[in-house]
């Protein structure tokens, strides 16, 4: 091989630092693009707007190095769309999932565990349990509650005023007001039919159970004394004519019932105000569920976080859903009429002075789940059809419940 001398060393030098002036004493390497992550959700169109013109703009700001795509999505068919894309890997870095679905999608292996992170105690300290519970599977959190509702008892204001009365504290009271308002149609309680959504506020307060209190068993709970005798209140009432057609699908339901005064009291969550506006605050005056034997217990809805084991960035989805969890953006969401689930948004002056949103924030200290589990729908169906049962008196309450506790542990062992 002949020897390449040095003015041909230094000219191939000077050509290559030329053409790859990473190589001399050319241009500086250009700054990193920001990683994108993609969040999917089912914002409404006011609460989308928000979320993202102030929200992830915000979000931004504070981290440069991360580019969030917001992604709208119908809730019709979701579920199926998410069991597709975690098959064929085509998820989004992370979801905000409706409650119901966090256990089931954990036990297909497809979220990851945030109860794992360091991150993860100090975060949980300030979220109200009962939503917080709803990410629970298996021994661990696989998600965790970003905006949260339940139902309030809600009364006709002039039903009130017409029987000298406040809303009652007890569910005594409210029996004791509702057969003094019965009448031609009329009805003491609108009750939103024989699902678990539409009893379990009435079932829990009464004493009712549907589990032990790790969602093992549902034998000698679901069918214990308190759960019978709560069931029995509520199918005594039926018969008595204090609980309205709308418990079994009939006109007229909650909502026209309330506002047209043939129901004293309905239970409902914040939504009732959003949609009906001005009228449903000036016909209605809002409490927490009277008292039974069992407290003042309701049920937990709303939406939780969650970030797929098929994230592509997942640190990141982890500094989204850390933000998203702060007093800020939990602030600013809840003026769009969502409830916040931590605990310092909740106390804080800006919702302090908002009467209504505190009636649900208070209500959420005692609010429950619906059972995690990944087969809450075949329990829920299960019980609804107890409930629908009862009141239709195919069968004693006793009975029912024994025989529904039965199937249901079948689910729980699954």
């Amino acid at each position: 091989m002949r020897e390449i001398n040095k003015r041909g060393l230094l000219i191939v030098i000077v050509s290559l630092c030329i053409t790859f002036p990473l190589l001399g004493g050319g241009k500086q390497e250009k700054e990193a693009e920001p990683r994108k992550i993609e969040i999917w959700h089912t914002y409404s169109d006011a609460e989308v707007k928000v979320f993202d013109e102030e929200t992830i703009p915000a979000f931004e700001a504070a981290h440069p190095g991360i580019k969030v795509v917001s992604t709208k999505m119908p809730y019709d068919g979701l579920k199926q769309q998410v069991i597709a894309g975690v098959a064929g890997d085509a998820v989004p870095d992370l979801m905000r999932m409706d409650i119901i679905w966090v256990p089931e999608f954990a036990k297909q292996g497809a979220l990851t565990a945030v109860s794992d992170k360091n991150e993860f105690g100090a975060i949980q300290a300030n979220l109200l349990p009962g939503p917080m519970r709803t990410n629970y599977y298996n021994g661990k959190y696989y998600g965790l509650p970003l905006n949260t509702n339940t139902k309030v008892a809600i009364y006709n204001r002039s039903a009130l005023t017409s029987l000298g009365a406040q809303p009652p504290k007890t569910f005594e009271e409210l029996v004791a007001l509702a057969e003094r308002f019965k009448g031609p149609e009329k009805w003491g309680l609108g009750v939103g039919g024989t699902s678990t959504w539409g009893q379990l506020p009435w079932f829990w307060s009464l004493g009712g159970r549907l589990t032990d209190d790790n969602y093992t068993r549902a034998l000698g709970y679901l069918d214990s004394s308190g759960s019978i005798e709560a069931l029995q209140t509520m199918v005594d009432l039926n018969r008595k004519g204090l609980i309205g057609p709308s418990l079994l699908g009939a006109e007229p339901n909650t909502w026209a019932g309330i506002q047209e005064g043939n129901y004293l009291m309905i239970d409902d969550g914040p939504w009732f105000y959003s949609i009906l506006g001005q009228e449903a605050y000036e016909k209605t005056v809002w409490e927490q569920f009277p008292k039974g034997k069992g407290g003042s217990v309701s049920v937990v809805g709303g939406e939780n976080l969650v970030i797929f084991k098929g994230a592509r960035h997942p640190e990141e989805a982890w500094t989204l859903m850390q933000y998203l969890l702060t007093d800020e953006p939990q602030l600013r969401m809840a003026r769009t009429g969502l409830i916040p689930t931590t605990k310092s948004a909740g106390g804080n002056p800006e919702l302090e002075d908002n009467e209504l949103v505190q009636i649900y924030v208070k209500q959420l200290q005692t609010a429950r789940p619906r059972t995690p589990h990944p087969n809450w729908e075949k329990i829920s169906e299960a019980v609804g059809l107890a409930f629908e049962s009862a009141y239709r008196e195919k069968g004693t309450a006793e009975r029912l419940l024994r025989e529904t506790a039965q199937e249901i542990d079948g689910y729980l062992k699954d």
